[in-house]
């Protein structure tokens, strides 16, 4: 089994940064593509960002293309989300995913989810 732990959410004003974590334990962390999802109140969850088990393919969604960035260090079993230049409609519980082998981007190809963190961008 694998567990997803997620940090670094918080409040934010319009314009600033956060640094998302997810550290994961339970299995082999370099056998695993892993991503960010996020799901705001009243609207079905969503991709975000995904990175493969090497770290060499990113992809984005269209909405955060040259404002977030998606980055995993092996080493520590960590996975992060920088995120820059935020908006009121960033505003969302963030879920970290995990994958065994390939990129998922969409919610039901995801193999293992983290419970979430809240973001919340004010205008």
């Amino acid at each position: 089994q694998v567990q997803l732990v997620e940090s670094g959410g918080g409040l934010v004003q319009a314009g600033g940064s956060l640094r998302l974590s997810c550290t994961v334990s339970g299995r082999t962390f370099s056998n695993y593509a892993m991503g960010w999802f996020r799901q705001a109140p009243g609207k079905e969850r969503e991709f975000v960002a995904a990175i493969s088990r090497g770290g060499g393919s990113l992809y984005y969604a269209d909405s955060v293309k040259g404002r977030f960035t998606i980055s995993r260090d092996n080493a520590k079993n960590t996975v992060y989300l920088q995120m820059n230049s935020l908006k009121p409609e960033d505003t969302a519980v963030y879920h970290c995913a995990a994958n065994k082998l390939r990129i998922a981007t969409t919610p039901s190809a995801v193999d293992y989810w983290g419970k979430g963190t809240l973001v919340t961008v004010s205008s």
